[in-house]
C-alpha cells in the first residue's frame, strides 16, 4: 500500500465520506492531512521495508502501542526507498526504514530525505549491525534489530515520545521548482534576497523561496535567534562566530554583510542573544 488513498489509522474514530464522527480529516492532493485544530495530534508513521510480513508485524506492534498509550497513529507503507523518496511529502513524524533494500537502500533513502526534511524521526530496521553507525550520520533516532520485539519497540517509542512530546521544533516549510522542503529553524543559517525572492541556506544547500525578504523577515524575526543585518540578509544568530567591521563571520566560514543603517539594532540583538546563551 502506497501513500495514496485512505490509510490505516489506529485510535479514535474519524470522519470519512461525511459521516459524523469525532474528528474531521481532509486530504489534499499530496496526501497531506488538514484537520480541526481542536483534535489531538495524529502521528503520521511511515514503514518502508521490502517484506510485507515485517510491515504487518511492525504495524501490529505499533497498533498495540497506540492502544496502550492512547496515541493516534496513521500508517503509510512503502516497499522500497525509491518509492518513499518519489512520493515523499514532508508530513511524516516518524519513519521506520529497512537498511537493506533492492533499488534504493535505507542509507541512501535517508540521505535523500534529509536534504528536504531535517525534522522527521528516522528509525532503521536491520539484521546487520555493521550498518548501524552509518545510519547515525543521517540523524537516525535509533535502530531496531530484526525481528522486532514489542518490548524493545515500546522502550524505543517511550524514549522517542518523552523527548519529542510537547517539544516540537519549529520549521520552515516551502515548495519550489525543485520540490518540497521542511527545514528546522535551527538548521537554517541565513537567507538572502535573490531577485524578488529569498534564497535560504541550510545543511549544505541553498533553495529559493517564492516570497520577498519582507515576508520572510517578518516570519523569522519573530523568533529570538533570527535578526536582519542588512536589507537583503537575515541570519540565524546561533551561527554567528564574530563581527569584523561591517561583516559577520559565521561558524561555517561564510561572511554576511552588515548595513550601516541596521548595524546598531542588529548588534543590540546579537549581544542580547549571546548574553542569553551564557
Amino acid at each position: 500500500m502506497g501513500v495514496t488513498g485512505i490509510l490505516a489509522c489506529r485510535g479514535t474514530t474519524h470522519l470519512f465520506h461525511g459521516l459524523d464522527f469525532r474528528y474531521i480529516f481532509i486530504y489534499n492532493k499530496w496526501g497531506q492531512f488538514i484537520y480541526d485544530k481542536g483534535s489531538r495530534k495524529v502521528f503520521k508513521i511511515g514503514i518502508c521495508d521490502d517484506e510485507d510480513i515485517l510491515i504487518n508485524e511492525l504495524q501490529g506492534h505499533l497498533e498495540r502501542y497506540a492502544d496502550e498509550t492512547g496515541r493516534e497513529f496513521c500508517f503509510f507503507h512503502y516497499h522500497d526507498g525509491s518509492e518513499l523518496v518519489e512520493k515523499y511529502n514532508g508530513e511524516y513524524d516518524l519513519i521506520f526504514m529497512d537498511i537493506k533494500m533492492e533499488k534504493l537502500n535505507g542509507l541512501k533513502t535517508a540521505e535523500a530525505i534529509r536534504k528536504i526534511d531535517s525534522a522527521v524521526g528516522l528509525i532503521f530496521l536491520t539484521s546487520l549491525k555493521q550498518y548501524v553507525w552509518k545510519g547515525y550520520e543521517y540523524g537516525a533516532v535509533n535502530y531496531l534489530l530484526k525481528p522486532v520485539k514489542y518490548r524493545v519497540l515500546k522502550m524505543e517509542l517511550d524514549r522517542y515520545f518523552a523527548h519529542y512530546q510537547g517539544k516540537e521544533e519549529l520549521y520552515l516549510s516551502f515548495s519550489n521548482d525543485s520540490g518540497k522542503y521542511k527545514v528546522l529553524y535551527k538548521d537554517l543559517r541565513y537567507g538572502e534576497t535573490d531577485k524578488r525572492n529569498v534564497m535560504v541556506h541550510f545543511e549544505g544547500q541553498a533553495q529559493v523561496i517564492y516570497k520577498n525578504m519582507k515576508e520572510i523577515a517578518s516570519l523569522l524575526c519573530s523568533q529570538p535567534q533570527f535578526a536582519q543585518c542588512h536589507q537583503s540578509f537575515i541570519v540565524n544568530l546561533s551561527y554567528v562566530k564574530g563581527v569584523e567591521g561591517l561583516e559577520l563571520v559565521l561558524t561555517t566560514g561564510e561572511r554576511i554583510p552588515i548595513s550601516q543603517p541596521k548595524r546598531k539594532g542588529f548588534m543590540m540583538k546579537l549581544t542580547d542573544y549571546w548574553g542569553d546563551m551564557l
